[in-house]
């Protein structure tokens, strides 16, 4: 059985989607998997969230309880017998912590990189107003959004559903091993974007190949709500 190395809570995730060439992905793409599509488009994600309550190998750690993360993803699949798992791979993975980048990238070869960050949320007027800033080389990036208050179950098959939803990560160790770690939780329930502000230099955080982002509109931006997280021993692909 493969036990639970991190549990947590993952709260609040902002998502905005971008369409892109699947060429630019190829590079990143951890062996024995392949890119995941929606109605034929592929998709990177800018998502900020919260990490709380976070315990790993069930103890909590002094001051890396509670804290943001920003990252960069896109979307897998692996054939396992008759089933596809659907999975995600990051470019990279912000937080303000560098014991959770030590770790990170020692044990599971994820692209963890310690920055300055901060949050805010607010309930006003039946609205949230909630936002994820972080910051690289003086300046400071946002990951914004205004949201209501309600929200509603993912509707099956939506592309909410396809970005949410994978239960998988995948990272490359090297050009002939990947690892694989299951990430476990409920469906999350949705709260729809009324507005956002994006302001990132994707181009000095991520790469000359992410540059396009830095002035595309999102294709879909939303906010999911959250819930307990587990994150499962990572094994060899």
């Amino acid at each position: 059985m493969n036990k639970k190395f991190l549990t947590a809570e993952w709260n609040n995730l902002i998502m905005a989607n971008y369409v892109i060439d699947p060429a630019i992905l190829m590079p990143y793409l951890p062996k024995k998997t392949e890119l995941d599509f929606y109605h034929g488009e592929c998709y990177v994600s800018l998502i900020g969230f919260m990490f709380e309550q976070t315990k790993m190998l069930g103890l909590k750690i002094p001051f890396h309880i509670n804290f943001e993360e920003v990252n960069l993803r896109f979307y897998v699949r692996v054939k396992d017998g008759n089933t596809w798992k659907r999975g995600a791979v990051f470019i990279k993975e912000i937080v303000p912590k560098f014991a959770i980048t030590m770790v990170a990238n020692t044990l599971y070869r994820e692209k963890y990189s310690t920055l300055p960050m901060k949050h805010f949320y607010n309930e006003i007027n039946n609205e949230i107003d909630l936002g994820y800033h972080w910051k690289h080389k003086g300046t400071w990036n946002k990951l914004e959004a205004v949201t209501e208050l309600s929200n509603s179950p993912m509707i099956i098959g939506s592309k909410e559903e396809f970005i949410a939803e994978h239960y998988w990560g995948y990272s490359k160790y090297n050009e002939k091993t990947t690892f694989e770690y299951g990430v476990q939780h409920p469906s999350w329930l949705v709260h729809k974007v009324k507005s956002y502000n994006i302001e990132c230099n994707f181009e000095k955080l991520y790469g000359r190949e992410f540059a396009f982002l830095d002035n595309a509109k999102p294709d879909t931006v939303f906010m999911a709500k959250g819930s307990p997280i587990a994150i499962l021993h990572k094994n060899n692909l």
